[in-house]
């Protein structure tokens, strides 16, 4: 089963909201999801971001695989920074 972090579309129509999740690659992209990691409103004054550092970095360690989007949100946050220092500290 191949596990991916994605963003799962929340709110209304032109005022979206997202949410972090942890999901089967298979599932559609507002369906079953297995966790939620944070969240992500782009439509705030200042985009905020909100993500559970701990719970993100455990799912990153067995094997989940973060979409681009999702990617880039861990950067600037600094998680994927935290990811490759433990990953290569082994």
């Amino acid at each position: 089963m191949a596990v991916k972090i994605r963003l799962k579309r929340m709110g209304a129509k032109r005022n979206p909201f997202y949410r972090i999740v942890v999901a089967d690659s298979r599932s559609p992209r507002d369906g079953r999801f297995i966790d939620q990691v944070g969240t992500y409103n782009p439509v705030a004054k200042e985009t905020e971001v909100k993500i559970d550092e701990e719970k993100a970095l455990d799912w990153m360690h067995k094997g989940a695989q973060p979409s681009d989007t999702v990617r880039n949100l861990f950067s600037k946050q600094g998680i994927m920074q935290k990811f490759h220092d433990a990953k290569n500290q082994k």
